[in-house]
């Protein structure tokens, strides 16, 4: 495995992290202003980016642990300066009866290097499935 798939690899994991922790200052971090995206939060529309977000970001209370895991990840790269990162996102979390529960998300984001560093620009995400 390349540095620069373990790097990116490393920086979805860290997004991902973000998400699951309400990490509204990481989340910035590691994304592109305008940052576009297909969810199923969207129904159906491209969003374009960070306002849409941050509405989530601030009503998301974590309770409980969790832990998100990138299954059978796969990164494609593009030339030099773009990837796509592949994966379901497992996320474990207690359920409305404190019973653990698995979610499952198909997931793809691309990723764009810019001035250097790697910025999510992208992604599609499935519903709960």
């Amino acid at each position: 495995m390349s540095e620069t798939v373990r790097e990116l690899l490393g920086l979805n994991q860290r997004l991902l992290d973000s998400i699951a922790r309400g990490d509204w200052e990481t989340y910035v971090e590691l994304c592109d202003p305008g940052l576009t995206a297909f969810e199923p939060e969207a129904r159906g529309h491209l969003v374009a980016g960070m306002d849409f977000h941050r509405f989530y970001f601030d009503r998301q209370r974590p309770t409980g642990e969790s832990n998100t895991t990138m299954a059978s990840p796969e990164v494609r790269l593009l030339g030099d300066e773009v990837a796509l990162v592949t994966c379901i996102r497992l996320i474990q979390h207690d359920g409305p009866d404190g019973q653990p529960l698995t979610s499952r998300f198909e997931e793809t984001r691309l990723w764009q290097r810019q001035d250097g560093r790697w910025q999510h620009v992208h992604f599609h995400r499935s519903a709960n499935s």
